[in-house]
């Protein structure tokens, strides 16, 4: 299988999308790995089974109607498998298999088969220090954007999911690229306080646009450094309302064609009449009740 990601927006040609089916009971409250899961379950709205299925039957539609190849993880029974983008990541022609929480080994371990077409020279296993998720890695030019939380108190925050030692390991693998660390703000019970992972507060789009959450971010001076570097008229911010919603958490197929929830009725019209992009839309709210939208489920494999 040849891999090539060097853009969040090159033209899609093969992606891994997750498994709806059989994502299991609902989550206790304190089994639930994210501030959004954690409301969903405290006010009795986690998503039923059917709705996920829906969901992600019209996006994965949405897919094959632009001839990208659709792989699937294996089925684990009784498994939340919806969020691929958390197992693993691609950057140029490497894959990287993300050292997610040990409750979820199980999902890792599904994409077994997939792994199997790569050439082994290609896959990298992060050392048992080493803590990255796909949703905190983003690549612009020759940028990669970095979410993590860099602070003492790392190992008692569920929603801390990449740490310091990630910028290093990074860095050793692709020492050509710039890395960008960005701090985010943190809360394992509060969606309107935390940021999961850095695709839920910030996203390249098109050729040289992106839409961006300021306050996620720890520092201020890290947003409008993000500003800078894609100019303000060239970038669509978001309110605290919207990044709940997860606004951000959108998916190209191409640098002309974005994939977005059908509720993002200011984005949409944004994407449409200021930048001039194909705007498809699917329904997405119930899966975004378990932390994660559009890209969270997707592992794209190759790019033009």
């Amino acid at each position: 299988m040849q891999l090539h990601i060097t853009s969040e927006t090159g033209r899609l040609r093969a992606v891994v999308l997750g498994w709806p089916y059989s994502p299991g009971n609902t989550p206790t409250l304190e089994e639930t790995f994210d501030s959004k899961s954690y409301e969903s379950v405290l006010h009795g709205v986690y998503p039923a089974e059917e709705d996920i299925i829906r969901e992600m039957t019209a996006f994965e539609k949405i897919l094959k109607k632009y001839d990208v190849d659709v792989f699937r993880p294996a089925p684990v029974p009784n498994c939340n498998q919806v969020f691929s983008r958390d197992v693993g990541f691609v950057i140029d022609d490497k894959i990287i298999v993300s050292n997610i929480i040990p409750d979820r080994q199980e999902e890792i371990d599904a994409y077994e088969e997939i792994y199997r077409q790569i050439h082994y020279k290609q896959i990298y296993n992060l050392p048992e220090a080493v803590h990255v998720e796909g949703g905190d890695v983003i690549l612009y030019k020759n940028y990669i954007f970095l979410g993590q939380y860099n602070f003492p108190d790392y190992s008692q925050v569920k929603t801390a999911r990449t740490n310091r030692l990630a910028v290093d390991y990074l860095k050793m693998i692709f020492p050509e690229r710039t890395i960008m660390p960005l701090n985010l703000l943190k809360s394992d019970t509060d969606p309107y306080q935390g940021i999961l992972h850095l695709d839920c507060t910030f996203m390249p789009v098109g050729h040289d646009k992106a839409i961006i959450y300021r306050r996620g971010f720890m520092n201020p001076r890290d947003a409008q450094h993000l500003v800078d570097i894609f100019g303000e008229e060239n970038v669509f911010e978001i309110t605290t309302e919207e990044m709940y919603a997860m606004n951000s958490n959108v998916f190209s197929i191409s640098e002309d064609v974005v994939v977005v929830e059908e509720h993002f009725y200011r984005l949409i019209k944004h994407l449409r009449d200021k930048w001039g992009m194909t705007v498809e839309t699917v329904p997405y709210r119930e899966i975004s009740k378990m932390g994660g939208l559009l890209r969270c489920s997707t592992l794209p494999l190759r790019r033009d």
